[in-house]
């Protein structure tokens, strides 16, 4: 089994390096063995008897959704004291509604996890209006795979090439302008001369599907692992065709890479911040101002419900891939994303605005 660390923004992409994820489970452990006895039992007894919260920035049924469920129904068995899970939607401007209340009003204990949508790093790096958190100050405790960023087209409009989206007018359908869903085919028309036309205010991904059903709108944006997960007959029956791609490369999706086809660095710089968000895949956050004690010992409670038989039966049913990323990885990350060149920012703002 192996894990993997996050790329060095502004290098050329490469298959994320692959690591020992036993070794790291074992690192972990051995970490919170060695930690003060006082501290191991102050955590255990912090938690039992108590219930932790995961928050999910966006309607049900949604891969956030269908993540943060995944990992709530398995992580209180390796979280000392055995608390309680249940998980809670805030939907609302692209996962920012739910992000800022982790930050500015849920309790700093220890005792309210997020799904944090992907994007919201790089939207704070533009200066997306909205956003009242520091997403440098969340303490990121790992996400259960990066994902590749796609683009696909239905069917009926008889388009699967990026230069077929250059001759006509698509409707994409998309959320809030600040998220993925809008800025990818913002991206792919500044950069690629595609024509996609934008419909926003879609509650989510699963209106956008119902959406393409009904013909109101021709393409979206969506993981790769969500279309295996939520609509496997689409690809199987191939009522989409996946034109284009950002993020890590990864099995079974052999769509143009937008990184690999920029025409210049500057042009690629930009592309890269962007596809920051496929890196991250569908990251899990406490709030800052949690005790550190408590920080480790809900990221060795990640990585151990990881690698948890019984999760990973659960995540095979459901189509999940898992190749963990762990949370120390993601915090350097988002630190060094945060370090963005001001020209870069003020560049990739003018595609999300």
């Amino acid at each position: 089994m192996t894990g993997r660390k996050l790329p060095l923004l502004g290098r050329r992409p490469s298959l994320p390096a692959r690591v020992g994820f036993r070794a790291a489970i074992c690192l972990s452990l051995a970490l919170a063995a060695n930690a003060p006895a006082a501290h191991a039992q102050a955590v255990a007894d912090f938690y039992r008897g108590k219930t932790v919260n995961m928050l999910i920035g966006g309607p049900p049924g949604g891969e956030y959704d269908l993540h943060a469920r995944h990992v709530a129904r398995h992580i209180g068995r390796h979280i000392p004291g055995n608390p309680n899970v249940v998980t809670q939607n805030i939907a609302g401007a692209a996962g920012i509604k739910m992000a800022n209340y982790l930050y500015q009003q849920a309790p700093r204990d220890g005792t309210y996890l997020a799904v944090i949508h992907n994007a919201l790093p790089a939207s704070q790096v533009v200066g997306i209006e909205g956003i009242g958190f520091d997403a440098a100050k969340f303490r990121w405790l790992g996400t259960i795979a990066p994902g590749a960023e796609t683009l696909a087209v239905w069917h009926t409009a008889g388009v699967a090439t990026i230069d077929g989206a250059r001759q006509r007018q698509i409707i994409v359908g998309a959320a809030a302008r600040s998220g993925i869903l809008y800025t990818f085919p913002v991206m792919m028309n500044e950069f690629f001369g595609t024509k996609f036309k934008i419909v926003t205010g879609y509650a989510g991904g699963n209106q956008i599907n119902f959406a393409m059903e009904r013909g109101e709108v021709e393409a979206r944006n969506n993981t790769w692992s969500s279309w295996k997960t939520i609509k496997p007959a689409w690809l199987a029956e191939k009522k989409i065709a996946i034109i284009a791609q950002i993020g890590p490369r990864t099995a079974g999706l052999d769509a143009p890479s937008l990184e690999e086809l920029a025409k210049n660095p500057a042009e690629r710089a930009v592309i890269e911040l962007i596809a920051s968000a496929a890196h991250l895949g569908r990251p899990i956050a406490l709030n800052p101002g949690v005790p550190e004690e408590r920080v480790a010992a809900l990221r060795a409670a990640f990585l151990a419900t990881m690698a948890d038989p019984s999760f990973r039966a659960d995540a095979a049913a459901l189509n999940f891939e898992v190749a963990p990323v762990d949370g120390a990885s993601m915090q350097r990350f988002v630190e060094q994303l945060m370090r963005t060149p001001t020209n870069v920012a003020v560049r990739a703002r003018q595609l999300m605005e």
